[in-house]
């Protein structure tokens, strides 16, 4: 990638810094993991732990701060991004090592309960977002969440995929649900090893994004939304071209297979966002509060999109 734009990237905060020297910078591994050890005691990650509750949560709930009842002012239409599972999936995609959290799995088990009928935290519930980033947080702290595993064998759908409103009786596959729930599977696969039924679980969730080319319609071949090429980071719960293509290339690596031609035009859509100076603009932010913000505002290139899309183009273009 550009000179600059690498040099920019490493001088970010640890959570981001290590993987730019492992992933972009060919850093050696004592490198990379001696900034990862600093994710826990300095920047973004030690101001997270450091608002951990005594029960081993965050905002005193587990998808939501407790009390939350709806978007408040501040909010928009957006939710709140503070409460512990969305804390534990900063974590541990910032690369905290797990030993760093303690006995917070235990903590979890025995305070923690879903908004959803009051269910044990690492049981999960009925939402298919929810429970893919149980299952990896799970996998990450040493819980057991081997039933939520068989839940996604269980209710995976006939196209593929799964869809968070299989509740309310939808029977067709959805974009967020389906890449969220393969990313859950991912992280769980590689922390356990996984199973074979799992394993072609989450290859049939990627077949059915890759069958759409990751931004269409199968039906009618339409661009499915808008904010399927949207740039925006964090990431949260919504679907986008970058963020498939950044699991598909993790998969890719960890499976030791190549990237997939259906691939080609959400790449192209990734270039040609890039400007010349080699970096990535935030083109939004999802609406909610953050305990704190780790990436600019809308229409500021943004550190992380730069990462996540340079390091796709570099697992394209190395394949091509």
């Amino acid at each position: 990638m550009d000179p600059a734009a690498l040099t920019w990237l490493l001088d970010t905060d640890p959570a981001l810094r290590w993987q730019v020297e492992r992933d972009l910078a060919d850093a050696p591994e004592d490198v990379w993991r001696a900034t990862r050890a600093r994710v826990a005691t300095e920047g973004f990650g030690a101001r997270l732990l450091a608002l951990q509750d005594d029960d081993g949560q965050w905002a005193g709930g587990a998808y939501f701060p407790v009390g939350f009842t709806g978007p408040e002012p501040a909010d928009g239409d957006g939710q709140p991004w503070t409460a512990t599972t969305w804390s534990l999936n900063d974590l541990r995609e910032w690369g905290v090592d797990a030993s760093v959290l303690g006995d917070t799995a235990e903590r979890l088990a025995r305070s923690s309960r879903w908004e959803y009928d009051d269910l044990p935290y690492w049981d999960g519930e009925v939402d298919a977002c929810i429970n893919a980033y149980t299952l990896a947080n799970g996998a990450w702290l040493g819980a057991d969440v081997s039933g939520l595993g068989r839940w996604f064998v269980e209710h995976r759908q006939p196209d593929g995929g799964w869809n968070c409103e299989w509740v309310e009786g939808s029977t067709r596959s959805s974009f967020h649900s389906t890449l969220n729930a393969v990313r859950g599977l991912l992280w769980h696969e590689v922390a356990t090893g996984g199973s074979d039924e799992l394993r072609a679980a989450r290859h049939a969730g990627e077949e059915y994004l890759l069958e759409r080319r990751l931004l269409h319609r199968l039906s009618t071949g339409d661009l499915v939304g808008p904010w399927a090429t949207h740039l925006a980071y964090p990431f949260r719960w919504v679907y986008s071209a970058l963020k498939a293509l950044d699991h598909l290339r993790a998969a890719s690596l960890h499976d030791g297979t190549p990237p997939d031609p259906r691939c080609a035009e959400a790449v192209e859509s990734v270039r040609a966002a890039r400007r010349p100076d080699g970096t990535w603009v935030q083109e939004r932010r999802h609406a909610g509060r953050a305990w704190f913000e780790v990436d600019v505002p809308p229409g500021e290139p943004s550190p992380w999109l730069t990462f996540h899309a340079a390091r796709v183009l570099r697992w394209w273009d190395d394949a091509a």
